[in-house]
């Protein structure tokens, strides 16, 4: 585990319940509506498998198909990205910020402020409530915002070399082809010399020693099928910030899977799997730890284990976890006698998980005995089909489709 010594005023701030908490009381302090997460099965809208953004749930308002409820909004919205587009699953467990469920700490405005406020708010909430160093900060503009990138002189006194330029769609966002897009704003933090890596732009980006942490979105064209755009009569604000990503800077660390929610969650699986998260053995807890929250999470919002659909990617999800608890030993079904430890540190902020925990455990314990039952004819299977397969021969293709449909994604390309 690498370690960072977390800023010294994080204080109270510094758990992730703490945090979320703490994010939310400054913008309700700061005029806006706190608005309670929305499901994670997109209301109305075809187009999403699953919620992914804390824009989703305001995406008629930011169209102009509804009016505002309030000027302006903050929210921690829960987020699953385990399908189309936004697929991280074969990544989960085996990088520091790669999860299936994910929370997104936003603050909106609906035509009420704009860049010079919404770089304000960031500015303080960073290096006030949450007690950030500035000189770990480093900012990102697109490359012609010239008004963003003045405002965080201003504000901020960022020097010109820690306000980097980028020419890319990653400083420019849209909704789609068609409709409200703008150039954003993204915050770094430097976790130090110690993490190989460059600043963004640079030659070594991809490096984890500068991690974005809020992306600051400035909705302020309507863009036409052509490509043309126009500017949108009230310009709007959307924002995002991983709520996994901040708390494990405040709390010194650099794994996102070593902050106090996930050490919970890995504690209690010790128990049940009866040796240590460490060695070979790590990557599968954070796996587990990170699919029991996905899981229970669409379960509580009404999704079930199904052969298509979002049943599907929950039933994905559920048995790359169970194929992992099986590497650790488990025979019997296991992932559901951790439920209790993930509603008593999610319950009381997502009361609908503490609501849905009886029936989470009864379809986890259900999904794993069959798992474990199709485990074993699978293996039969393979046994079978190789007892007389020579050095180097290839399996039958029936006999790998067999195994693929009998086993329903029990392999990921992680593991290969």
């Amino acid at each position: 585990m690498t370690s960072t010594t977390p800023p010294a005023n994080s204080g109270k701030t510094a758990g992730v319940n703490a945090v979320r908490a703490a994010f939310l009381d400054y913008f309700a302090r700061n005029g806006h509506a706190v608005k309670p997460s929305s499901s994670l099965v997109p209301q109305g809208d075809n187009t999403l498998l699953f919620t992914n953004a804390g824009m989703v749930q305001f995406k008629n308002i930011f169209t102009g198909a509804e009016k505002p409820f309030a000027p302006r909004a903050a929210t921690s919205q829960k987020c699953v990205r385990a399908g189309g587009k936004h697929n991280d699953l074969d990544n989960v467990g085996y990088t520091a910020r790669h999860h299936t469920f994910f929370e997104m700490l936003g603050n909106f405005s609906f035509g009420d402020y704009f860049k010079e406020q919404a770089i304000e708010h960031a500015w303080r909430l960073m290096t006030g409530t949450f007690g950030l160093p500035a000189d770990k900060l480093l900012v990102t503009v697109y490359h012609d915002d010239d008004e963003a990138a003045g405002h965080w002189k201003k504000i901020a006194g960022l020097p010109d070399s820690r306000i980097i330029r980028i020419a890319t769609s990653d400083n420019f966002w849209s909704m789609g082809d068609t409709g409200p897009c703008g150039p954003c704003s993204e915050i770094f933090f430097d976790h130090g010399e110690a993490i190989w890596g460059g600043p963004p732009g640079s030659a070594d980006q991809d490096g984890d020693r500068w991690i974005e942490i809020w992306n600051l979105v400035f909705m302020q064209f309507d863009q036409a099928a052509d490509g043309t755009r126009t500017r949108l009569p009230k310009p709007s604000i959307d924002t995002g910030m991983g709520l996994e990503r901040i708390s494990a800077i405040l709390q010194g660390v650099h794994n996102n899977y070593d902050i106090d929610l996930f050490r919970a969650l890995i504690a209690a699986e010790e128990e049940v799997y009866g040796q240590a998260a460490a060695g070979e053995a790590l990557a599968s807890f954070r796996v587990i730890a990170d699919h029991l929250r996905a899981a229970s999470f669409l379960m509580a919002d009404g999704v079930t284990p199904a052969n298509d659909g979002r049943g599907y990617v929950l039933r994905r999800i559920m048995r790359r976890a169970m194929r992992h608890a099986h590497l650790l030993g488990a025979r019997e079904p296991s992932m559901y006698r951790l439920v209790k430890s993930l509603t008593g540190q999610m319950g009381e902020a997502f009361p609908e998980l503490v609501r849905a925990e009886a029936s989470i455990e009864s379809v986890l314990e259900h999904e794993e005995a069959g798992f474990q039952r199709t485990l074993g004819r699978g293996l039969q299977l393979l046994d079978e089909a190789t007892r007389t397969l020579g050095a180097g021969g290839e399996l039958a293709g029936r006999t790998a489709f067999k195994l693929y449909d009998c086993l329903l994604y029990t392999s990921d390309a992680a593991d290969e």
